[in-house]
């Protein structure tokens, strides 16, 4: 089974259009407990982009998971300009993101994910040729691949 990392940037791209548009009809609140939209400055243009985005909340910091790890276009953006813009549910803040790239953090935040949504991450877990439930050390190999983006912020919210 091709794993996301095969998967083709136009198809990534195209799958960002529905959660904005919810988000733009005022739906936020309801896909706002899955999805975010994140926006970074582009690192080479310096236009806004805007890309949506599973999350937690792990002690009110917000995490995100780039499945293409640094090569993801948003990740690369964070690297070249940490300062981000959040809409979650129908809440807008900035924040302060950075990368965290340590294998067993990264696995930790798996286990979390998948303890709390065990049908979802089982499935992106699968597709990657894990065995469900994982074993920590499958984990850890499977997190190398990945980037953990850690998002703080502003001190004028609270989660």
């Amino acid at each position: 089974m091709a794993s996301f990392n095969q998967t083709p940037k136009f198809f990534l791209r195209l799958i960002h259009w529905p959660p904005q548009l919810a988000y733009a009809i005022g739906a936020g609140s309801v896909i706002g407990n899955v999805i975010l939209l994140l926006t970074t400055i582009g690192r080479n243009s310096g236009k806004k982009r805007v890309t949506p985005l599973q999350y937690e909340i792990i002690a009110g910091r917000l995490y995100l998971a780039a499945s293409l790890g640094p090569k993801s276009d948003w990740v690369r953006n964070i690297m070249n300009n940490p300062q981000v813009e959040v809409h979650l549910k129908i809440r807008k803040f900035s924040g302060l993101a950075e990368a965290i790239t340590e294998t067993k953090q990264i696995a930790d935040f798996l286990e979390l994910r998948l303890e709390r949504h065990p049908k979802m991450i089982g499935a992106v877990l699968r597709a990657e040729g894990l065995s469900v439930p994982p074993k920590r050390s499958e984990l850890e190999q499977y997190a190398t691949q990945l980037t953990l983006i850690a998002v703080t912020p502003g001190s004028d919210f609270v989660f």
